[in-house]
């Protein structure tokens, strides 16, 4: 078996992709006709195209255009179902998926028991029909207030356990730094609800530190310019902080300037604990499964390495003891077949 061919086919788990990203061009035409929704390209072929990432106000109109589609319950259903369809056809076993709930409850006033209820209705099919099984990470999106970030908080604390499992920070980095929300990172710590916040993709170290501090943050989203700061190398070092590392994200949005230039290596060299991932897959023409057969070949990995990061995740997973044990036995088991 080749190298590609191991990488399609190995158990993977993934702690970065983004919910609302994720919608396939298929999906977001399915839900555009439904809902009368007039969109730039009206086949799947050049829907395509129009997703591919060509900047940042781009990137954030097609954003913008997915949750504009999304209008009711039964579409965040349907968004779920294919969304963990397509992780089950890359046999990853357990995904941590990021989920913006505030826009949909600003947008169109679908209340956030409503938004799970539906989320949750599409997790249970999965785990029964596909074997897979997922928990988001509801986020607070940079540029709301503070108060807006509170009532997310909240509902991350009530909903703790029922298909969420950690209060996260997302958006863009610049002018929004943790501490704007720190009061809301500490009401979620307070209570026992983990913390898991985007940092150090487009700013550098003190976003990380906030990210840290302020935000009680367990993992970091991106989190690769902490090599900028070797105090901040040897603290995550220490802590064996999980990095969700989003390598094609990265070279999309400018952080490296290719895929070669990623600072992987460095952050394997320094005996970080990294994880990959896919961020937002459609828009950065990716999969998982791409991600890692791209840096096996970029970096000359082995499948033994490409083990070990499936296994980074699973032990970074925010899941009880007992079905952390049962992830990790399936992986075990699989690769043993392999």
């Amino acid at each position: 078996m080749n190298l590609d061919t191991f990488i399609a086919a190995m158990p993977k788990v993934e702690l970065h992709v983004h919910l609302e990203g994720a919608v396939r061009p298929e999906t977001l035409l399915k839900l555009a006709r439904k809902n009368n929704i007039d969109l730039p390209a009206h086949t799947v072929e050049d829907l395509a195209r129009w997703y591919t990432f060509v900047n940042f106000p781009h990137f954030v109109d097609i954003y913008i255009k997915i949750s504009e589609c999304i209008q009711t319950p039964d579409d965040l259903e349907l968004v779920t179902r294919e969304f963990l369809e397509g992780q089950a056809a890359q046999n990853i076993l357990y995904t941590e998926a990021t989920y913006t709930a505030y826009t949909h409850f600003h947008q169109k006033g679908i209340s956030f028991a409503d938004q799970m209820a539906a989320i949750n209705r599409a997790r249970h099919w999965a785990e029964q029909t596909l074997g897979v099984k997922l928990n988001l990470i509801v986020d607070i999106a940079r540029e709301v207030t503070p108060e807006q970030g509170m009532l997310t908080a909240d509902w991350v604390i009530a909903h703790h356990g029922d298909g969420v499992a950690a209060l996260g920070l997302g958006g863009y980095e610049v002018g929004n730094p943790p501490e704007k929300f720190a009061d809301a990172f500490d009401k979620a710590h307070q209570a026992g609800v983990p913390c898991v916040l985007h940092a150090g993709e487009t700013e550098g170290p003190a976003s990380i530190w906030g990210a840290l501090g302020a935000g009680h943050s367990i993992r970091l989203g991106h989190g690769v310019r902490c090599i900028e700061d070797d105090r901040l190398v040897h603290e995550l070092r220490a802590r064996q902080t999980v990095l969700e590392v989003c390598p094609t994200s990265n070279v999309c949005l400018g952080v490296v300037p290719s895929l070669e230039a990623h600072m992987l290596p460095r952050l394997l060299a320094e005996g970080l604990n990294v994880t990959i991932n896919s961020d937002d897959p459609p828009m950065f023409n990716t999969t998982l499964t791409q991600e890692f057969q791209r840096c096996a070949a970029a970096f000359g990995w082995t499948r033994e390495m490409l083990e070990r990061f499936t296994y980074n995740a699973a032990q970074g997973a925010l899941l009880p003891p007992g079905e952390k044990a049962a992830l990790m036995a399936n992986i075990q088991s699989q690769l043993a077949r392999l």
